[in-house]
């Protein structure tokens, strides 16, 4: 997908007027992307969305960020930062920026991956120089500056950013002013016809006509039975990451036909990871785009009926769908049963795994679209017995 076309895509759903933070959160300035292949949340800056000082109480807006944060720190997230369009009227003063520092403790800091400035400027250089006395060697590892857009890619899936068309304006001029013309953007090669063996990024059609008919995929079947056994106590699992390195590497022995031996790794927290990137890479959710506007309504239902409203969309499911959904949040529900061990309740299930069973047929998840996937996701782990009840086919299979 192209940056011009994910950009005319990347407007934001309406917002409750009723939002306790409504006059900054309307402005757009902080997103939150869903997120990157690795399960870790995206979040977004973008300074050109700023409003001159006047109009924007820089104090809430920091208020408004903690608030955002508060609800994903405690998984690994990214913090991307566009620094395009900061100027002197819509400028943060410099006591105003140590301050926000220091109120971003390490709870903010901890599980923190990267922190992607985007764009840099001479001014981001003087103030990374004031700063550093302040700034410990271990949160400077995870900043990298990243001059064009082009290069952003090589460290995310642009397609899952909400990028500003200021911003993508800029970065088009900025590249053809370069002297000895514009860095080639890097392209998107064309796709090539899957493995034999492949299991990751291919339909779950796909995987039953290659599995021998199998209805369950390799990787949730295997991933699952391994956290089943061994996992279901861990504290925190599916909210941590995993070596990056490693997660690259059992995918493409999975889509070479190895055998995978999860035990060998010493970390529950790789096959959770694999599972929620083997979701994340289907060429269309598990839940299936047709549902989409559906669950976004889903608030819109009375709080007594909504259990019911999602056992109705469970049944619009296709049946291989409704087979692979079934195992998954029966799976879900054995971990939420666990929570006084791994601090996982159908809530903090829902927020890491909800974009990784839906999301909009085009475009990026925004910060309006999370709440009501997220709804709706923990209202069918947690009441998995009866949204699954009334439907029971032949051939599914229970973890």
């Amino acid at each position: 997908m192209s940056l011009e076309r994910l950009a005319e895509q990347a407007g934001d759903g309406p917002l409750d007027l009723n939002h306790p933070f409504y006059d900054v959160a309307r402005h757009g300035i902080v997103q939150v992307a869903g997120d990157d292949n690795y399960g870790r949340k995206l979040v977004i800056f973008s300074c050109c969305r700023m409003p001159p000082s006047h109009q924007l109480n820089h104090q809430k807006l920091l208020e408004y960020l903690k608030y955002t944060l508060d609800q994903y720190v405690e998984s690994d997230y990214i913090l991307v930062y566009f620094h395009h369009g900061l100027k002197s009227f819509n400028k943060p003063s410099l006591s105003w920026l140590q301050n926000a520092y220091k109120e971003f403790d390490r709870k903010y800091k901890k599980n923190l991956k990267a922190l992607y400035v985007v764009h840099p400027t001479n001014f981001i250089r003087v103030l990374w120089n004031i700063f550093k006395p302040l700034i410990s060697r271990k949160f400077g590892k995870k900043v990298t500056y990243v001059n064009y857009l082009s290069e952003l890619r090589e460290h995310l899936n642009c397609d899952q950013l909400i990028i500003a068309p200021e911003v993508i304006r800029y970065d088009e001029k900025l590249r053809v002013s370069q002297k000895g013309g514009a860095p080639q953007a890097a392209k998107t090669p064309p796709p090539r016809p899957p493995l034999p063996q492949q299991q990751f990024g291919v339909s779950l059609q796909y995987l039953r006509d290659k599995g021998n008919g199998e209805t369950i995929p390799l990787v949730m079947r295997q991933t699952v039975q391994f956290l089943k056994q061994n996992a279901l106590q861990t504290e925190g699992i599916f909210r941590r990451s995993a070596n990056i390195q490693i997660i690259k590497e059992i995918q493409k022995q999975y889509n070479l036909g190895k055998l995978i031996k999860f035990e060998e790794y010493g970390d529950e927290h790789v096959p959770a990871v694999i599972l929620k990137t083997f979701l994340r890479e289907l060429p269309e959710p598990i839940l299936t785009s047709q549902i989409y506007d559906h669950v976004q309504s889903i608030g819109t239902v009375e709080s007594s009926l909504r259990v019911t409203r999602c056992k109705q969309l469970m049944q619009r499911l296709p049946e291989h769908n409704y087979i692979v959904v079934k195992h998954l949040i029966c799976f879900l529900n054995m971990v939420s049963q666990q929570s006084i061990f791994n601090k996982m309740n159908p809530s903090n299930l829902a927020s890491v795994f909800g974009v990784n069973l839906i999301w909009p047929p085009k475009g990026p998840v925004t910060l309006q679209a999370l709440p009501p996937i997220n709804m709706f996701t923990e209202l069918i782990i947690e009441y998995y017995d009866q949204v699954f009840s009334s439907r029971i086919l032949p051939n599914e299979i229970l973890p």
